[in-house]
């Protein structure tokens, strides 16, 4: 088990995060599931990544509030080890709005949940695996968005907004940490199949769009965990600083 690998996914109980603990498990890493609300849905993970002979823990914590975040990280560096890869997945969105419409309350509420979850778990994965304070070394992965190039208008420019920043967050910070050993990428979905759209006011908004996709189908949360799970492999060595947009061609 010394050379096993552990994996913290941010928003880890449902869609894209669930998909990608779980093939990460599948790849042998030890997987760390964090969640904020739906214990039964992380629970439910838990136990699919556990027949397959890893180990697996759930965690509560906010990871937009550092107190939460410090014990998100020490809570796996007791129970599984250092982490090596971190998955930045969390992130909500609101009722569909024109710009106008959107209150400063809910902007703000995006951008810290956002913006600072993905701020507050890559400075303590740096803690741990820079070389600089004796880690040995690791990767994260930024779940943005295509968004985040559209603007999302008459959608969700606030939630496009957040996830432009964490794009150049992406960026900043891989630039910062190449030679540390840290390798920091993004993976920027565009529509896919998740429970996401419901909290948008529009379950079915994937069905109502995919004419205008290239491929002319929505995304399956499992395909972006593939890009998610490549981006950590060493089969992406040389690649940090950069996006995969997974978006069918849109």
């Amino acid at each position: 088990m010394n050379n096993e690998k552990v994996v913290i996914v941010t928003g880890g109980s449902r869609g894209i995060g669930a998909e990608t603990a779980k093939l990460f498990a599948e790849k042998g890493y030890a997987v760390c599931i964090n969640y904020l609300t739906n214990r039964e849905a992380a629970e439910s993970v838990k136990e699919v990544i556990l027949q397959q002979g890893v180990r697996c823990i759930t965690v509560k914590a906010d990871v937009s509030l550092s107190k939460d975040v410090e014990r998100l990280f020490e809570i796996v560096d007791r129970d599984l080890g250092t982490v090596s890869v971190l998955v930045n997945n969390t992130g909500i969105l609101k009722t569909q709005a024109c710009f106008e419409d959107i209150s400063e309350a809910r902007f703000s509420e995006i951008l810290r949940i956002n913006v600072m979850s993905c701020f507050l778990c890559s400075k303590e994965a740096v803690k741990r695996m820079s070389f600089k304070y004796g880690g040995s070394g690791g990767v994260i992965v930024n779940v943005s968005s295509r968004a985040a190039q559209t603007g999302s208008p008459n959608e969700y420019v606030d939630y496009a907004a957040s996830k432009g920043a964490m794009d150049t967050m992406t960026k900043g910070l891989a630039m910062e940490v190449a030679a540390e050993g840290i390798r920091v990428n993004g993976v920027r979905p565009g529509l896919i199949y998740t429970e996401m759209h419901a909290s948008g006011g529009e379950a079915m908004r994937v069905d109502r769009l995919k004419s205008k996709i290239p491929m002319q189908r929505g995304g399956e949360a499992k395909e972006i965990a593939e890009s998610i799970v490549w981006l950590a492999s060493d089969q992406s060595s040389f690649v940090t600083g950069s996006f995969i947009d997974a978006a069918g061609g849109l």
